[in-house]
Protein backbone atom coordinates (compact mmCIF):
# COMPACT_ATOMS: atom_id res chain seq x y z
CA UNK A 1 0.00 0.00 0.00
CA UNK A 2 1.89 3.50 -1.03
CA UNK A 3 1.46 5.64 1.93
CA UNK A 4 2.23 9.22 1.30
CA UNK A 5 3.79 10.62 4.60
CA UNK A 6 4.00 14.68 4.52
CA UNK A 7 5.69 16.61 6.63
CA UNK A 8 7.82 20.01 7.03
CA UNK A 9 11.03 20.74 5.43
CA UNK A 10 12.96 21.64 9.32
CA UNK A 11 15.03 19.60 11.20
CA UNK A 12 12.71 18.35 13.65
CA UNK A 13 10.62 16.47 11.24
CA UNK A 14 13.62 15.56 9.13
CA UNK A 15 15.20 14.07 12.10
CA UNK A 16 12.21 12.00 13.12
CA UNK A 17 11.54 10.36 10.06
CA UNK A 18 15.26 9.91 9.55
CA UNK A 19 14.98 6.03 10.34
CA UNK A 20 12.30 5.61 7.28
CA UNK A 21 14.11 8.17 5.21
CA UNK A 22 17.73 6.15 5.24
CA UNK A 23 15.77 2.46 4.95
CA UNK A 24 16.90 1.75 8.48
CA UNK A 25 13.03 0.88 9.64
CA UNK A 26 11.69 -1.59 7.97
CA UNK A 27 7.89 -0.38 6.56
CA UNK A 28 7.01 -3.69 6.12
CA UNK A 29 3.66 -4.24 3.64
CA UNK A 30 3.51 -0.23 3.27
CA UNK A 31 5.59 1.83 0.35
CA UNK A 32 6.77 4.95 2.37
CA UNK A 33 6.44 8.35 -0.27
CA UNK A 34 7.94 11.27 1.73
CA UNK A 35 6.43 14.34 0.46
CA UNK A 36 7.49 18.03 2.06
CA UNK A 37 5.81 20.82 2.29
CA UNK A 38 5.29 23.90 4.72
CA UNK A 39 3.00 23.66 7.60
CA UNK A 40 0.70 25.46 6.37
CA UNK A 41 0.25 24.26 3.28
CA UNK A 42 0.03 20.75 5.01
CA UNK A 43 -3.03 22.20 7.28
CA UNK A 44 -4.73 23.56 4.02
CA UNK A 45 -4.31 19.75 2.33
CA UNK A 46 -5.56 18.21 5.68
CA UNK A 47 -8.70 19.82 4.95
CA UNK A 48 -9.36 17.47 2.07
CA UNK A 49 -7.50 14.40 3.64
CA UNK A 50 -4.79 14.89 0.61
CA UNK A 51 -2.30 12.43 2.68
CA UNK A 52 -2.51 8.94 4.31
CA UNK A 53 -0.22 10.40 6.88
CA UNK A 54 0.54 14.03 7.82
CA UNK A 55 2.16 17.05 10.05
CA UNK A 56 0.03 19.37 11.41
CA UNK A 57 -0.45 22.43 13.28
CA UNK A 58 -2.67 21.15 16.62
CA UNK A 59 -4.56 24.65 15.82
CA UNK A 60 -5.70 22.48 12.56
CA UNK A 61 -7.10 19.61 14.23
CA UNK A 62 -10.33 20.48 15.01
CA UNK A 63 -10.98 21.92 11.09
CA UNK A 64 -9.74 18.09 10.07
CA UNK A 65 -10.94 16.00 12.94
CA UNK A 66 -13.32 14.23 11.08
CA UNK A 67 -10.88 12.81 8.70
CA UNK A 68 -7.80 12.14 10.72
CA UNK A 69 -6.85 10.91 13.95
CA UNK A 70 -3.85 12.30 15.93
CA UNK A 71 -1.01 9.78 16.44
CA UNK A 72 0.04 9.42 19.83
CA UNK A 73 3.54 9.78 18.96
CA UNK A 74 5.27 12.35 16.86
CA UNK A 75 4.49 15.55 18.28
CA UNK A 76 6.52 19.26 18.89
CA UNK A 77 5.52 20.42 22.42
CA UNK A 78 7.31 23.20 23.81
CA UNK A 79 7.95 22.66 27.53
CA UNK A 80 8.80 26.10 28.92
CA UNK A 81 9.59 27.91 24.94
CA UNK A 82 7.85 28.04 22.04
CA UNK A 83 7.42 30.45 19.27
CA UNK A 84 8.73 33.78 19.15
CA UNK A 85 7.34 37.13 18.86
CA UNK A 86 9.75 39.50 17.79
CA UNK A 87 10.27 43.35 15.89
CA UNK A 88 13.18 45.33 14.87
CA UNK A 89 12.85 48.12 17.87
CA UNK A 90 12.12 47.10 21.46
CA UNK A 91 8.36 47.26 21.83
CA UNK A 92 6.04 45.26 24.53
CA UNK A 93 2.50 43.39 23.97
CA UNK A 94 1.20 46.44 24.82
CA UNK A 95 2.31 48.25 22.02
CA UNK A 96 1.30 45.92 19.62
CA UNK A 97 -2.25 47.12 19.16
CA UNK A 98 -2.73 48.39 16.02
CA UNK A 99 0.27 46.42 14.45
CA UNK A 100 1.45 44.62 11.15
CA UNK A 101 2.89 41.36 12.38
CA UNK A 102 4.13 38.99 9.90
CA UNK A 103 2.77 35.26 10.83
CA UNK A 104 3.42 31.98 9.14
CA UNK A 105 0.08 30.78 8.60
CA UNK A 106 -3.77 31.09 10.26
CA UNK A 107 -4.04 27.88 11.28
CA UNK A 108 -0.91 27.28 12.50
CA UNK A 109 -0.61 27.14 16.59
CA UNK A 110 1.64 29.65 16.52
CA UNK A 111 -0.92 32.38 15.46
CA UNK A 112 -3.71 30.54 17.76
CA UNK A 113 -2.01 30.88 20.79
CA UNK A 114 -0.66 34.61 19.47
CA UNK A 115 -3.96 35.63 19.54
CA UNK A 116 -4.65 33.98 22.59
CA UNK A 117 -1.82 36.26 23.82
CA UNK A 118 -3.59 39.40 22.65
CA UNK A 119 -7.27 38.75 22.80
CA UNK A 120 -8.93 41.20 21.54
CA UNK A 121 -6.07 43.73 20.85
CA UNK A 122 -6.65 44.47 16.95
CA UNK A 123 -3.69 43.84 14.62
CA UNK A 124 -3.02 43.38 10.96
CA UNK A 125 -1.99 39.59 10.45
CA UNK A 126 0.57 39.20 7.44
CA UNK A 127 0.85 35.56 6.52
CA UNK A 128 4.72 35.37 5.19
CA UNK A 129 6.97 31.99 4.39
CA UNK A 130 8.18 31.57 7.85
CA UNK A 131 12.21 31.52 6.61
CA UNK A 132 11.32 34.75 5.26
CA UNK A 133 9.69 36.18 8.68
CA UNK A 134 13.03 37.80 10.34
CA UNK A 135 14.23 39.51 7.18
CA UNK A 136 10.82 40.81 6.66
CA UNK A 137 11.42 41.92 10.30
CA UNK A 138 14.84 43.32 10.04
CA UNK A 139 13.52 44.97 6.80
CA UNK A 140 11.18 46.77 8.82
CA UNK A 141 8.64 45.66 6.16
CA UNK A 142 6.39 44.12 9.16
CA UNK A 143 5.90 46.13 12.48
CA UNK A 144 7.06 42.26 14.32
CA UNK A 145 6.95 38.67 13.27
CA UNK A 146 6.13 35.00 14.88
CA UNK A 147 9.10 32.94 14.13
CA UNK A 148 8.40 28.86 14.39
CA UNK A 149 11.29 26.18 13.58
CA UNK A 150 14.64 27.29 13.85
CA UNK A 151 13.92 30.96 13.57
CA UNK A 152 13.73 30.45 17.03
CA UNK A 153 17.63 30.17 17.73
CA UNK A 154 18.77 32.17 14.89
CA UNK A 155 16.88 35.71 14.89
CA UNK A 156 19.68 37.54 16.91
CA UNK A 157 22.13 37.23 14.27
CA UNK A 158 19.67 39.62 12.03
CA UNK A 159 19.50 41.98 14.95
CA UNK A 160 16.02 41.21 16.35
CA UNK A 161 14.59 41.07 19.70
CA UNK A 162 12.69 39.26 21.76
CA UNK A 163 9.07 40.34 22.39
CA UNK A 164 7.75 37.57 24.22
CA UNK A 165 8.05 33.83 24.19
CA UNK A 166 4.72 32.42 23.52
CA UNK A 167 5.64 28.93 25.25
CA UNK A 168 6.82 30.52 28.32
CA UNK A 169 3.44 32.50 28.36
CA UNK A 170 1.70 29.55 27.64
CA UNK A 171 3.06 27.90 30.67
CA UNK A 172 2.81 30.54 33.08
CA UNK A 173 -0.52 30.89 32.07
CA UNK A 174 -2.12 26.88 32.35
CA UNK A 175 1.15 24.86 33.93
CA UNK A 176 1.29 22.82 30.85
CA UNK A 177 3.84 22.72 27.86
CA UNK A 178 2.57 23.70 24.52
CA UNK A 179 2.06 21.41 22.34
CA UNK A 180 2.27 22.54 18.62
CA UNK A 181 2.17 20.15 16.39
CA UNK A 182 1.97 16.72 15.78
CA UNK A 183 0.89 14.04 13.53
CA UNK A 184 -2.29 12.50 12.12
CA UNK A 185 -3.13 9.28 10.05
CA UNK A 186 -6.36 9.19 8.07
CA UNK A 187 -9.50 7.41 9.47
CA UNK A 188 -10.11 5.63 6.37
CA UNK A 189 -7.32 3.75 6.36
CA UNK A 190 -9.29 1.46 9.34
CA UNK A 191 -8.20 0.72 12.96
CA UNK A 192 -5.39 -1.46 12.25
CA UNK A 193 -3.67 0.28 9.53
CA UNK A 194 -3.92 3.57 12.20
CA UNK A 195 -1.98 1.59 14.56
CA UNK A 196 0.35 0.20 12.08
CA UNK A 197 1.35 3.17 10.89
CA UNK A 198 1.58 4.95 14.11
CA UNK A 199 4.01 1.93 14.93
CA UNK A 200 6.51 2.86 12.34
CA UNK A 201 6.33 6.58 13.06
CA UNK A 202 7.18 5.54 16.76
CA UNK A 203 9.96 2.81 15.30
CA UNK A 204 11.37 5.86 12.72
CA UNK A 205 11.47 8.15 15.83
CA UNK A 206 12.96 5.59 18.19
CA UNK A 207 16.04 4.88 15.69
CA UNK A 208 16.65 8.69 14.96
CA UNK A 209 17.19 8.80 18.89
CA UNK A 210 19.64 6.19 19.26
CA UNK A 211 21.44 7.26 16.01
CA UNK A 212 21.59 10.82 16.96
CA UNK A 213 24.24 12.01 15.14
CA UNK A 214 23.83 10.25 11.52
CA UNK A 215 19.93 11.67 12.19
CA UNK A 216 21.49 15.15 13.04
CA UNK A 217 23.45 15.29 9.90
CA UNK A 218 20.46 14.45 7.64
CA UNK A 219 18.29 17.03 9.62
CA UNK A 220 20.98 19.68 8.44
CA UNK A 221 19.87 19.37 4.98
CA UNK A 222 16.72 20.59 6.00
CA UNK A 223 18.44 23.61 8.33
CA UNK A 224 18.70 26.71 7.32
CA UNK A 225 21.18 28.99 8.70
CA UNK A 226 22.12 26.07 11.12
CA UNK A 227 25.23 24.39 12.35
CA UNK A 228 25.54 21.14 13.90
CA UNK A 229 25.52 22.35 17.27
CA UNK A 230 22.32 25.08 16.31
CA UNK A 231 20.66 22.13 14.35
CA UNK A 232 21.47 19.74 17.59
CA UNK A 233 20.04 22.16 20.11
CA UNK A 234 17.08 22.67 18.00
CA UNK A 235 16.12 19.22 17.49
CA UNK A 236 16.61 18.25 20.90
CA UNK A 237 14.33 21.18 21.58
CA UNK A 238 11.55 19.34 19.58
CA UNK A 239 11.86 15.52 19.59
CA UNK A 240 12.62 14.17 23.21
CA UNK A 241 10.40 12.03 25.60
CA UNK A 242 6.98 14.84 24.52
CA UNK A 243 7.78 13.14 20.65
CA UNK A 244 7.42 9.60 21.82
CA UNK A 245 4.48 9.90 23.52
CA UNK A 246 2.40 12.46 24.34
CA UNK A 247 1.64 11.21 27.87
CA UNK A 248 -1.50 12.39 30.25
CA UNK A 249 0.22 15.62 30.68
CA UNK A 250 1.04 16.34 26.81
CA UNK A 251 -2.77 15.18 26.11
CA UNK A 252 -4.37 17.26 29.00
CA UNK A 253 -2.61 20.09 26.94
CA UNK A 254 -3.47 19.76 23.58
CA UNK A 255 -7.24 19.37 25.41
CA UNK A 256 -6.71 22.85 26.95
CA UNK A 257 -5.09 24.80 24.24
CA UNK A 258 -8.21 23.45 21.53
CA UNK A 259 -10.43 24.18 24.57
CA UNK A 260 -9.31 28.01 25.25
CA UNK A 261 -9.60 28.61 21.14
CA UNK A 262 -13.11 27.07 20.97
CA UNK A 263 -14.13 29.28 24.20
CA UNK A 264 -12.59 32.64 22.16
CA UNK A 265 -14.19 31.71 19.45
CA UNK A 266 -10.86 30.96 17.36
CA UNK A 267 -11.20 27.32 16.63
CA UNK A 268 -14.67 25.31 16.07
CA UNK A 269 -15.06 22.46 19.58
CA UNK A 270 -12.66 19.31 18.82
CA UNK A 271 -14.84 17.49 21.44
CA UNK A 272 -13.09 14.28 22.90
CA UNK A 273 -9.94 13.87 21.24
CA UNK A 274 -9.19 10.49 20.03
CA UNK A 275 -5.52 9.38 19.95
CA UNK A 276 -4.23 6.35 18.05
Amino acid sequence: MLIRLAHSPDPDDAFMFYGLASGAVDPGPYQIQPVLADIQTLNEQATRGTYEVTALSIHAYPFVADKYVLTSCGGSVGDGYGPLLVSREPLTVEQLAGRTIAVPGLRTTAYLVLRLLLDRTPFTPQVTPFDQIPQEVARGRVDAGLLIHEGQLTYPVQGLQKIVDLGVWWQERTGLPLPLGGNAVRRDLGGQTCRELTALVRESICYGLEHRPAAVQYALEFGRGLDTRLADRFVGMYVNAWTLDYGPRGRAAIERLLRDGAAAGLVPSAGAIDFV
